[in-house]
């Protein structure tokens, strides 16, 4: 491996920690300085509102009513032979620098969540609130935090990066008069 292909493959993974730093030390800040179950400080008449709150299910609470053995296999254990394989699958397939980028916030929001499902007892600590308008019937939208706008961002990112190369991959392929399949 060349010095090139080292920082295409190690560099990104610097978001890794950022994003775990960034989310693990405003959860912090967030149960230092607000209540548990309270409105710590609101934005924009309501719109945006920073609250303390305790998921112990996964993406809009799904799961928490789940028993704790059940929870635990669930919500830690498979989430983390999920990242395990992403990070396998991040080292041994051909990606693009930018999504090798996306790929490290993924892995980054997946593994400061499950830190919080493995440290802390009360689940994992959302606090970021957004009024939804009454959207898909909801007022507000769930409550996420940092690793949350993390993994979603950078999959929506992927998933375009991805899409993109696939375009010009055809593209290609039609000029030189090779075919796709």
């Amino acid at each position: 491996m060349n010095i090139k292909t080292k920082r295409d493959y190690f560099l990104p993974l610097i978001l890794i920690f950022a994003v775990i730093a960034l989310d693990q030390f405003t959860k912090w800040l967030i149960i230092k300085s607000i209540a548990p179950w309270s409105v710590g400080a609101s934005f924009f008449g309501g719109l945006l509102r920073i609250v303390c709150v305790y998921n112990t299910g996964a993406a809009f609470s799904l799961g928490s009513g789940l028993s704790s053995v059940m929870r635990f296999i669930v919500m830690a254990c498979i989430p983390a032979f999920f990242i395990a394989g992403i990070c396998i699958v991040y080292f041994k397939s051909e990606f693009s620098r930018l999504q090798r980028w996306f790929l490290s916030g993924i892995i980054g929001g997946g593994i400061s969540n499950l830190l919080d499902r493995f440290f802390r007892a009360e689940g994992v600590v959302d606090f970021i609130d957004v009024k939804f308008f009454g959207i898909f019937g909801l007022e507000r939208w769930p409550t996420f935090n940092i690793a949350d706008a993390a993994i979603v961002v950078c999959a929506f990112g992927l998933l375009i990066a991805i899409f993109i190369q696939e375009r010009k991959g055809k593209k290609k392929n039609r000029s030189t008069g090779k075919s796709g399949e």
